[in-house]
């Protein structure tokens, strides 16, 4: 296993007291940026204040809604009347849609009737949902958090906090599925007959080509409010900003809190598609076997960070290998924790070792067919003094007959 340090410094992290107190100066009551790698944060204000969520009240309940029915599900819609005011996906009574189509009215239009519908469909009726609402937050750990209905509507008993409101946006941002709805600008809903084409009401999503999503929300009581999910520089923030005045308050606070989050990072590569990431020896051979990965790996690293990347591969190889064969893994880590992984294969073909091969790199072999070498010459030396010497002696009786 090889550890390479790629990047970091000496500084320690900060504990939460004292990274809540930097960050920007917002108009909102409550607000927070966290990593939406680790959950971490990074910057807070009043972020425990229990404060009105308004529609951010929706997120639980397309959280339960997609644990609890299929996507394909069709259900009928409830007779909700809400007030002129209300924001309404336009469901008829009794109409049949998908738990899909209802999921995306719900987070794109902030649907009020697909919130019901949803609640009534999952447990029957409001009330035993807005139990199973309040039972989930605890489960969630969210417990600055307590729900009085589905839709978002300002009551004694219906609040949050900044910290929980990014918390559960992070879970939401979690889940592939519930990302993608969250984050559509544009959606087509297939249970229409024909088809209906919606765009979202979230002007925070349509206005910044980097942003995820989540989730807006609006009462007089509670101000504007905006669970918020950014990536820029291969990093990706959360954002919740609780009580801003305007809509366009919320939205340009939201940007200052994400772009602020964002100049903590640099964007830093450490695994590049096809360039080595490791080099194995080969046995039988004095060049090393260079290993790449088909796909890069970007991350945003900050200044008090670690980085570094491990890998799985053996101590030595041994030809026959393709080009293209797998041969391990390469670990991504931040100070320590895994962050990515991905599969690593060989850069060259290895041919298989010959006969001489393997004999030459048996060192038993070698030293016994040394040691038989060695023996061989000096037994042909020793034949050839005696050779010598046996000529010798003929020529000195010869000599000593003549006389």
């Amino acid at each position: 296993m090889l550890v390479f340090a790629i990047w970091g410094s000496t500084g320690g992290l900060a504990n939460s007291a004292e990274v809540l107190q930097r960050g920007p100066t917002l108009d909102a009551k409550a607000w927070i940026v966290i990593d939406a790698r680790t959950g971490e944060p990074l910057a807070g204000r009043a972020v425990h204040r229990h404060l009105p969520m308004a529609s951010t009240t929706k997120m639980m309940t397309a959280y339960l809604a997609f644990e609890k029915l299929p996507l394909r599900k069709k259900v009928r819609a409830v007779d909700y009347r809400g007030d002129p005011a209300e924001s309404l996906m336009g469901l008829e009574p009794g109409q049949r849609v998908s738990v899909r189509d209802l999921l995306y009215g719900l987070m794109m239009l902030s649907g009020n009737d697909a919130a019901v519908t949803l609640a009534r469909a999952v447990s029957g009726s409001e009330p035993a949902f807005v139990r199973l609402m309040n039972r989930t937050a605890r489960k969630l750990g969210l417990d600055d958090t307590s729900y009085q209905n589905p839709v978002g509507l300002d009551g004694p008993r219906h609040y949050t906090s900044a910290d929980d409101l990014a918390r559960l946006g992070r879970i939401i941002m979690g889940i592939p599925r519930l990302r993608r709805i969250s984050g559509a600008r544009v959606a087509k809903l297939t249970s229409y007959t024909p088809p209906v084409t919606i765009e979202t009401t979230d002007s925070f999503l349509r206005e910044n080509p980097w942003a995820r999503g989540i989730k807006t929300g609006h009462t007089l009581g509670s101000g504007y409010t905006l669970a918020s999910d950014g990536r820029r520089k291969a990093t990706e923030l959360i954002g919740a900003v609780i009580g801003a005045p305007t809509e366009a308050a919320r939205n340009a606070e939201t940007v200052k809190l994400l772009n602020w989050g964002f100049g903590l990072y640099d964007k830093q590569v450490p695994i590049k598609a096809g360039r080595p990431v490791a080099r194995i020896p080969v046995r039988y051979e004095d060049e090393e076997l260079p290993v790449i990965a088909k796909r890069r790996v970007r991350i945003g690293v900050r200044e008090d960070e670690r980085l570094t990347v491990v890998t799985d591969l053996p101590g030595e190889v041994e030809g026959p290998i393709m080009s293209g064969e797998k041969m391990g893994t390469a670990t991504v880590r931040i100070n320590g924790d895994p962050l990515a992984t991905v599969p690593l294969f060989a850069g060259r073909t290895v041919e298989e070792p010959g006969i001489l091969d393997r004999a030459l790199g048996n060192p038993l072999l070698v030293a016994a067919v040394l040691a038989v070498l060695l023996f061989a010459i000096l037994f042909v030396v020793l034949l050839a003094r005696r050779r010598r010497e046996a000529d010798a002696r003929r020529r000195l009786q010869r000599v000593l007959r003549t006389k």
